[in-house]
């Protein structure tokens, strides 16, 4: 998938989140029900995850220097470590916070009307947002499942937004039942009871993808199909005997490391083997274009017979 698509996810995710937060603040003025004040903290955690993606994004383009010979690709990865934090912080700690005080101290709700009108216009908002995220995503999910999606993508943004996007609609309708039950039964320890469950909801999202980024922070490597679109493309290259070796790992969404130790044609000279080297990244990047940096180590494959290489003790 291009940047430029998972960019224009965030973007759509970014406004409607900011839209959303700013009027469910104004329903907070007028119902003072805790629910709506916790969905209003969770969408604005949300609008600066956006920001702190797209930040990001921004970073991971600069070029490598000599601190940095391979580039700043991981920055999308750790920006996105910092979304799970903030969500956890901002969105999950508060809402729970603010539902045991609202239990310690429960008051009763105000103009309901408000409060039903603006998140039905955030389940509207939010709905979009979704729709867009599992739109883009469609074209890179394949067969996999969503929850296997969620586990194996290495674009972080689409893990966010969807997820952030879920728990967004989820908390809608969990807001939306407290403030419906608490108004019936004239009980307003069922607003409380809302904004606990939300609080609840955003801390399980935001362990979530702190393990998802976590992991691709330390490096995740290629997934298993991709993996073997590399080794079969190289053991289709001319004078290959066979991969010895092979290991990669995701720098970014689009740069992915590969190395690997290659048996060739014995009989090769020089230049012949440089070429054929050549010949095999040229076969990889066919199937896999993101496959850069890619290392070639050419050697052969021993028989019981022949020794091995001499290794220095020192090392």
């Amino acid at each position: 998938m291009a940047t430029g698509e998972s960019k224009k996810v965030v973007i759509a995710a970014f406004f409607a989140n900011l839209g959303i937060a700013i009027a469910k603040f104004i329903g907070y003025g007028f119902t003072r029900s805790s629910s709506m004040l916790a969905e209003s903290i969770h969408s604005v955690a949300d609008t600066g995850n956006q920001a702190l993606l797209l930040l990001g994004g921004r970073l991971s383009k600069r070029d490598p220097d000599e601190e940095y010979q391979f580039g700043y690709a991981r920055e999308r990865y750790f920006w996105s470590f910092v979304v799970s934090m903030v969500l956890f912080s901002l969105g999950s700690l508060f809402a729970l916070y603010e539902g045991w005080e609202k239990l310690r101290h429960p008051h009763d709700l105000e103009n309901i009307g408000w409060a039903f009108g603006i998140l039905s216009l955030g389940l509207v908002f939010e709905g979009y947002a979704f729709n867009t995220a599992v739109k883009t995503s469609r074209s890179v999910k394949g067969d996999r499942t969503w929850w296997q999606f969620i586990r194996t993508s290495r674009i972080p943004e689409l893990t966010v937004v969807l997820l952030e996007d879920f728990g967004a609609l989820i908390g809608l309708v969990i807001a939306l039942s407290a403030i419906t039950v608490a108004t019936i039964t004239g009980d307003p320890i069922w607003d409380a009871v809302g904004t606990i469950s939300i609080g609840l909801l955003l801390g399980a999202i935001a362990i979530i993808l702190a393990i998802e980024m976590k992991g691709l922070l330390i490096g995740e490597s290629a997934r298993p199909e991709e993996y073997e679109k590399i080794r079969k493309a190289i053991l289709g290259s001319e004078h290959v005997q066979d991969v010895i070796h092979l290991r990669t790992q995701h720098f970014g969404p689009e740069q992915l490391l590969v190395g690997a130790k290659v048996a060739f044609d014995r009989d090769l000279t020089l230049p012949q083997l440089a070429d054929a080297i050549n010949d095999a990244e040229t076969r990889v990047r066919e199937v896999v274009p993101y496959a850069k940096p890619m290392y070639v180590e050419p050697d052969i494959v021993r028989t019981a017979a022949e020794p091995a290489p001499p290794t220095d003790d020192h090392h």
